[in-house]
């Protein structure tokens, strides 16, 4: 080694190793939080439009206006837990799958209401 050298005792590698864990690991994090809201935005939109296809039929009796609310959450790849009349209101409760990326075991859920104004 000459004397004119300073010794590398690899502190920059070290911190660079550190910081890169850290910028992964608050990915990861953020993936899945988006993974969550995406969820959780697709289960209040296919709420909304169940709740609205079920309050379309409500003249038909509830058994033909939840098949109809049923038809448009598994169009946008959810499942109906709940869905009621009551009178022409029409009240729905839906539940979206996690994508697999997401962790948790969980599902997201939305509630809507639709009907008629009462004007």
């Amino acid at each position: 080694m000459n004397a004119g050298t300073p010794r590398d005792r690899g502190a920059a590698t070290a911190l660079s190793a550190v910081v890169s864990l850290a910028v992964i690991a608050l990915l990861w994090v953020g993936l899945q939080l988006g993974a969550v809201i995406t969820a959780r935005h697709r289960a209040e939109g296919a709420a909304d439009l169940a709740a609205l296809a079920a309050a379309a039929h409500a003249p038909y009796g509830e058994q033909i206006a939840c098949d109809r609310a049923n038809l448009v959450a598994q169009g946008m790849e959810t499942h109906i837990t709940q869905c009621r009349l009551d009178g022409w209101e029409a009240r729905v409760t839906v539940r979206a799958d996690l994508p697999e990326i997401a962790l948790s075991g969980r599902n997201a859920s939305a509630r809507a209401r639709a009907g008629p104004t009462g004007d």
